[in-house]
């Protein structure tokens, strides 16, 4: 079982998190951060760090946001590793908790 980011992450991309994570398991994108279900250990560690509440375990995953566990593991695939803690995106805060997002979502 892995961790999962889900939509609201979308336009946010806060990094926090990646620099808990003891397998280097976040990839970055554009607009986004998924996290690598091979690599992730299940070590509990990124949720705390999310500011915005948008990683979960995959058996938690709310009902609406199960397709993000797909989405994940096929951007994971695709998107390059990313360990540092960077700035978050410059308009992050008028994207928290805005729904429907994921037509946003830059690839």
């Amino acid at each position: 079982m892995s961790f999962v980011v889900t939509e609201n992450c979308i336009k946010c991309k806060h990094t926090t998190c990646v620099a808990v994570c003891p397998t280097d398991a976040f990839r970055e994108g554009p607009n986004f951060l998924v996290i690598d279900p091979v690599s992730c250990i299940d070590c509990n560690l990124c949720p705390v760090e999310c500011p915005i509440g948008a990683i979960f375990e995959e058996d938690d995953v709310p009902e609406d946001q199960k397709h993000f566990i797909a989405l994940n593991a096929e951007l994971a695939a695709e998107w390059p590793e990313i360990s540092i803690v960077k700035d978050a995106l410059p308009d992050h805060e008028q994207w928290n908790n805005v729904p429907n997002k994921l037509a946003l979502l830059e690839r």
